[in-house]
């Protein structure tokens, strides 16, 4: 259905396409760019200036604030125009001069947002990346193309992480931090390069994780960073004396799914 027979609120000044499909109780302010093959679900809210093209659909009840660019090709010289997608989910809060840039046919043709992510202003999202629900970037941080944020991960302003990297469920990335390996969930990684300083004992319990999860996450992270084995004896020590855990096996699991290794 086109966008002019939806009971939306579209600004005057607006440019959307009729072969665009938009929800209800949309708002589409001004000046905004609504592309032929963008689909946008209720309650979705564009504020002025934005630009959504390509593939692309936008989940219901997110908030889009001025001048943010999603969908729209990919800054990698090899793409070729190919049809790739742009998914994003519901309820995300993604503020100004962002820009979400669409797959290529080199990562799976889709970038990829979860649910109830913030999104803070001049933050970019490079083509094929794929961020799980309850992220935040703040401002300015960059991810690079092919990049993994898992669920409740926090990537600090100004922060960089590096192409095929990928960040763990609830890790930190402190601010003005430059990832270059995989880094660990629920640690707390910061510099340039970036180095691994430990469990983020505060986000853990802000988040309720009991205390026994907290203790066995404790004690990997002692194996693995300050116990003098490396990571392969580290994992062996881990799975001896530590059982029963779901957040110890979640960090086991990252860890040997690792293509880049992991940063200690």
């Amino acid at each position: 259905m086109s966008a002019a027979t939806h009971p939306t609120s579209i600004h005057p000044t607006a440019i959307v396409s009729s072969s665009a499909r938009i929800g209800l109780d949309c708002f589409i302010g001004p000046y905004c760019v609504v592309g032929d093959e963008v689909e946008i679900a209720d309650g979705v809210r564009l504020e002025s200036h934005c630009v959504v093209d390509g593939r692309t659909f936008i989940g219901a009840e997110t908030h889009v604030f001025p001048f943010v660019s999603i969908g729209l090709a990919s800054q990698d010289l090899k793409y070729k125009g190919e049809p790739s997608e742009t998914r994003i989910g519901q309820r995300n809060k993604i503020r100004e001069f962002v820009t979400i840039h669409r797959g290529t046919a080199g990562g799976g043709m889709l970038t990829k947002i979860g649910d109830d992510c913030l999104i803070m202003a001049q933050a970019h999202v490079a083509h094929d990346c794929v961020i799980g629900d309850g992220v935040i970037m703040a401002n300015a941080a960059t991810l690079a193309g092919h990049v993994v944020i898992e669920d409740r991960a926090n990537i600090g302003a100004y922060s960089g992480v590096h192409q095929f990297c990928r960040v763990g469920k609830e890790a930190y990335i402190g601010g003005y931090s430059v990832v270059v390996k995989d880094a660990l969930p629920f640690a707390l990684t910061v510099g340039n390069h970036a180095k691994c300083y430990g469990l983020n004992i505060t986000g853990m319990k802000r988040r309720g994780y009991p205390r026994s999860a907290i203790d066995a996450l404790h004690h990997a992270f002692h194996l693995l960073l300050s116990s003098k084995l490396n990571t392969t004896q580290a994992v062996e020590r881990i799975r001896e004396e530590i059982s029963g855990s779901p957040e110890v096996t979640d960090l086991l699991r990252f860890i040997e799914a690792s293509d880049r290794g992991v940063t200690k």
